[in-house]
C-alpha cells in the first residue's frame, strides 16, 4: 500500500526532475551570451562630459542660444531630425520654441551637419561631437574636403582644355 509519505517523496523527487533542466538550460543561455552591463562610472564619465559640453557653449556663444536648456533640447531635435524620426524630432522642436531658444539656430546647425555628410553607424560619439561642433559655429566647413565632380570639359588639373 502506498503512504502518504511515499506520495510526497514522488512529488518533491518529480519537482525536482522537471526544474533540474530549466536551471540548465539558462546557466547554458548565460554563459553563451554574456552581457556587457555599462559601470556606473561609465554612464557619470558620459553626464559629467554633456555637462561640460553645455558649460563650453555657454561660454563661447552668447544669447538664448547658449542657454543650457536650449543646448540640451536642440541637441536632442538635431539627433532625431538625423536619424529620420520626424515626429520625436517635431515634439522635442516644440518644447525648444516653448523655452524661447532660437529656431534659426537649430536649421544652421542642421544644415552645417547635413554639409559635413553621413556618419558610421556603428560610432555614435561622431554625430554627437559634430552636432556640438556645429552648435558652436553653425557656418563651419566640413572636415573632410568634399570631391567634385569634374566636367568633361575640364583637364586633370581643373583647367578647360578648350
Amino acid at each position: 500500500m502506498v503512504t502518504r509519505s511515499t506520495i510526497a517523496a514522488l512529488a518533491l523527487a518529480l519537482a525536482a526532475v522537471l526544474t533540474a533542466p530549466v536551471s540548465v538550460r539558462a546557466q547554458s543561455a548565460s554563459d553563451a551570451k554574456p552581457t556587457e552591463q555599462k559601470t556606473p562610472g561609465d554612464k557619470r564619465e558620459g553626464v559629467n562630459r554633456r555637462i561640460d559640453e553645455i558649460a563650453e557653449v555657454g561660454r563661447l556663444l552668447s544669447g538664448p542660444a547658449a542657454n543650457p536648456e536650449c543646448v540640451w533640447l536642440g541637441r536632442r531635435v538635431l539627433n532625431r531630425l538625423w536619424a529620420d524620426d520626424l515626429d520625436t524630432a517635431f515634439r522635442h522642436l516644440d518644447l525648444y520654441d516653448r523655452f524661447g531658444c532660437p529656431g534659426g539656430h537649430i536649421q544652421a546647425t542642421f544644415r552645417c551637419l547635413v554639409r559635413q555628410g553621413d556618419t558610421d553607424p556603428k560610432a555614435p560619439d561622431v554625430l554627437n561631437t559634430r552636432i556640438h561642433g556645429c552648435w558652436i559655429n553653425p557656418s563651419q566647413q566640413p572636415s573632410t574636403p568634399s570631391t567634385t565632380a569634374q566636367s568633361p570639359e575640364a583637364g586633370p588639373a581643373g583647367t578647360t582644355t578648350r
